[in-house]
């Protein structure tokens, strides 16, 4: 890490900032999806869609707590946040391919691959390896 001194490592970079704003809005996206399964579902049994529903609230809550800590420099955010984008990657194979919802497909990737190279670009990297400095 020639020329990185303790100061420029301290502070997230822009491209972990901007990525902690987009993994949070995926959280509110799977909060609001859960919210309207929920409405959806509401003339079936309760337990029907309890644990769908449960699942993509934790599942989005978590990653809103995730991108706020990417905006406010938690370095052990990056790695769930890298996860949960090659975990994305997935939907956006089904979006595209046996869905054949292209357009949206082809959002979704943009919006995934941009958010990932975002989080594994070199200035991240260096971030997230850097030692923690001690105050004096």
């Amino acid at each position: 890490m020639e020329g990185v001194t303790g100061d420029d490592v301290a502070a997230p970079p822009p491209q972990i900032r901007v990525a902690g704003v987009l993994v949070g809005l995926q959280g509110v996206a799977a909060v609001v999806f859960a919210v309207l399964v929920g409405i959806q579902a509401s003339a079936q049994p309760l337990g029907s869609v309890l644990g769908e529903v449960g699942y993509f609230a934790i599942i989005g809550i978590a990653l809103v707590f995730i991108g706020a800590a990417l905006v406010t420099g938690r370095r052990g955010a990056r790695t769930p946040a890298i996860v949960t984008q090659l975990l994305l990657l997935p939907v956006v194979y089904s979006l595209i391919g046996p869905s054949r919802q292209l357009l949206l497909g082809i959002a979704a990737g943009v919006y995934v691959v941009a958010t990932f190279l975002l989080l594994i670009s070199e200035r991240s990297r260096v971030w997230a390896t850097a030692p923690y400095s001690r105050e004096p």
